[in-house]
């Protein structure tokens, strides 16, 4: 890894819970500086601009909480085991989340809805990834005989993604971890309800 890059993730991983706990807007270059020792000049050699900066950090936050979601999957698992792991991950590791600023997705939802474009299409398609991730371990399911057939995946999917969301976005604002395992709770009735055989 040469210099520049080592430069670029050093920032990128300085300033990484910085955005996800102050905001992206609410982030100056001043911010940026302080978290990371070097010059206005250094951070600008590396990245055109504060919002590259913004979607770089995006990028990891969004990464290590995706790259937990990952480390639940195992391919020797049923895709119910799956599901499961997958939405007992924010119950497991939701101390860890909040310590780093709470859902980078949900933070950066929130803010690019309406005041920063430049950040709203990434954030989306974070959103679509994690929704194709869902109905294909629901597809999974179907296709083992675990989950009925003729069930719609991406609403189901786009449905428990609500469901996390608005557990974490409770949690979050009551500093109460109930309200997720309530979501989750929610989401294993729904699977074993209307999705399971």
């Amino acid at each position: 890894m040469d210099k520049a890059t080592r430069t670029k993730n050093f920032i990128v991983e300085k300033t990484a819970k910085l955005f996800n706990v102050q905001g992206y807007a609410g982030t100056s270059i001043s911010d940026i500086t302080s978290a990371t020792g070097l010059t206005k000049g250094s951070v600008y050699g590396n990245f055109t601009n504060k919002e590259e900066v913004a979607l770089a950090a995006f990028d990891y936050n969004v990464n290590r909480v995706f790259q937990g979601l990952r480390k639940t999957q195992l391919a020797d698992n049923s895709a119910l085991e799956n599901l499961t792991a997958l939405f007992n991950f924010h119950v497991d590791h939701w101390g860890d989340i909040a310590l780093n600023g709470g859902c980078p997705l949900l933070n950066a939802a929130v803010e690019a809805d309406d005041n920063l474009p430049f950040l709203r299409g990434v954030v989306q398609h974070s959103f679509i990834l994690w929704a194709n991730r869902i109905a294909f371990i629901i597809e999974d399911g179907v296709k083992k005989g675990e989950f009925q057939e003729s069930i719609n995946s991406q609403h189901y999917a786009y449905t428990f993604i609500m469901l996390i969301q608005g557990g974490v976005l409770l949690n979050k604002i009551t500093n109460d971890p109930q309200h997720i395992a309530k979501a989750v709770e929610r989401i294993q009735q729904i699977i074993k309800e209307e999705l399971a055989v």
